[in-house]
């Protein structure tokens, strides 16, 4: 994160991104003022209770995960598992379309839409640039997988 913090404050014309916002925190304990803050919130390889949320199997945190997001916002999840990867509530095994149905299922009360889902290829995963991918040998030993979605203000309007 420091790294990306660096980048981040250079100035607009050399990339620089004077609106981002860095901390650490977990995201149930993220204070009320930050609802609906953010035009993109990505979640990339989370484990533990924010897996959890994104793979909705915990309300709560699916809902801390979607409050951040402003309307017309869009939240980005890359997620990857394994038959080894144990995650409570869940059988262990790759992520499949049963996952995937109950991820958009969690998502849409909280207005947002699944606009994309795809599996992850070795070049998307170079473009991440995660250190964290890496270690995990996320695109050869493990498939990943995006999901985009955006925030409507009705989740029947497209």
């Amino acid at each position: 994160m420091a790294e990306a913090s660096r980048r981040a404050s250079r100035s607009a014309a050399k990339g620089g991104l004077p609106n981002a916002i860095f901390l650490a925190s977990g995201v149930d304990r993220l204070p009320l003022e930050l609802d609906g803050i953010a035009d993109r919130v990505s979640v990339r390889f989370p484990w533990g209770s924010l897996l959890r949320g994104a793979l909705g199997l915990d309300a709560g945190m699916t809902a801390a995960i979607a409050r951040l997001v402003a309307p017309g916002g869009e939240l980005v999840l890359v997620l990857s598992l394994t038959a080894r990867d144990a995650v409570e509530g869940r059988e262990p095994r790759p992520l499949d379309d049963a996952d995937t149905g109950r991820i958009v299922e969690a998502f849409l009360p909280h207005r947002l839409v699944l606009e994309r889902c795809e599996d992850l290829t070795p070049t998307h995963l170079a473009g991440l640039a995660s250190t964290w991918a890496r270690r995990l040998r996320v695109g050869t030993e493990r498939p990943a997988r995006r999901y985009r979605f955006v925030r409507r203000e009705r989740p029947d309007i497209g």
